[in-house]
């Protein structure tokens, strides 16, 4: 594996020495100045991002080689569980004289290119990045190639080679399906999950070994595969009562998942927990707010928070030292909108 972490930052006297060119026509070049030539503007271009460089705004930072600033990108802030991991990364953070800048990719790799590449022009100490779906590995290393550490948080690009926190979310979803198991349920639906992301990937594989462990068959049916919205978790319990052998209960992606779920379950008139059970994922801090309050996973966002700003200030003491994940063992929160199952009257049988 490459080690990413040790590069050296690429300054603007380092290009003008390998290019043989002075910094002024260097920087000129950088900002395309038309009174360079296009052939040297072109080399010059092409070379720095080879190299990785990024303009530099705090140039007087580089007497000291720390801006004691912490660039954050995430891929999406509509979820209050990044708010909440947002706040734990900058509560432990701040204690370590670091300001944190934040940038949002809203799930679009393009966005999240643009946003960290400005963010990087502030020269942060680290990135702790939140990756948006279809991030690949090269696109992780081009902000390593920067001399800039990367931690990942949440979710994770694997095989990228930098630290990761977060939660075991294989384990989590096979928690919640194990809950519905043991008060009776046995057929049970996911709600949200997909392949582009670490997360919507192992939280499926959680959900399908969570089946597996009790015995009981994955229904392709059951799964109503999607983004962690309220919406998508409305629309998907409309799916699944609509079914001839609907399930007497669904595991959710996310907890926003399982509000819109539990607004569905409303809506068709029954009742959540008594004629048809959600086990959410997160529990966040509206979890327990709703009537009825949700079960739910904790994912120990606060934990896992801290532990990501830990791997960060680590990375940055010791740019050399070995990779790292700590990946936190999540917990079942037992409240009230999951109940034995209630058999759903059968549909009658068309007339001949």
């Amino acid at each position: 594996m490459d080690d990413l972490a040790g590069m050296g930052r690429v300054t603007l006297q380092r290009l003008a020495l390998e290019l043989g060119l002075s910094t002024a026509t260097v920087s000129l070049a950088l900002r395309d100045s038309p009174v360079v030539a296009d052939g040297t503007r072109i080399r010059v271009q092409e070379v720095a991002r080879e190299r990785g460089y990024v303009a530099n705004r705090g140039a007087a930072s580089l007497r000291t080689a720390r801006t004691n600033i912490i660039g954050v990108g995430l891929h999406d802030i509509i979820n209050p569980s990044f708010t909440e991991l947002l706040a734990a990364l900058e509560d432990s953070l701040s204690i370590a004289g670091k300001t944190i800048l934040l940038g949002v990719g809203q799930e679009d790799v393009a966005r999240q290119t643009r946003t960290l590449g400005t963010l990087a022009e502030y020269r942060p100490d680290a990135f702790v990045v939140s990756p948006a779906i279809d991030t690949t590995v090269p696109d992780l290393r081009a902000l390593a190639k920067s001399g800039i550490a990367v931690v990942q948080v949440t979710r994770e690009v694997e095989g990228s080679g930098f630290d990761f926190a977060g939660s075991d979310d294989e384990a989590g979803l096979a928690l919640a399906v194990g809950h519905l198991v043991e008060l009776g349920h046995r057929r049970i639906a996911l709600i949200g999950g997909f392949d582009s992301a670490s997360t919507g990937r192992r939280r499926t594989a959680g959900y399908r070994a969570g089946l597996a462990q009790h015995g009981l068959p994955f229904d392709p049916t059951l799964w109503i595969p999607g983004r962690g919205t309220r919406e998508h978790g409305r629309l998907a319990v409309e799916r699944l009562l609509a079914l001839d052998a609907p399930p007497t209960g669904a595991v959710c992606f996310n907890d926003l998942c399982a509000f819109g779920a539990l607004m569905g379950i409303q809506a068709a008139g029954l009742r959540a927990g008594t004629d048809f059970s959600i086990v959410g994922y997160d529990d966040i801090g509206e979890a327990a707010l709703w009537h009825p309050a949700l079960t739910t996973v904790f994912t120990r966002i606060p934990e896992y928070g801290a532990a990501a700003a830990d791997l960060v200030l680590a990375r940055i003491a010791d740019p050399t030292r070995p990779v790292e994940r700590v990946v936190l063992t999540p917990r079942l929160v037992v409240r009230a909108s999951a109940g034995p199952p209630k058999p759903f009257p059968q549909k009658p049988l068309p007339r001949p």
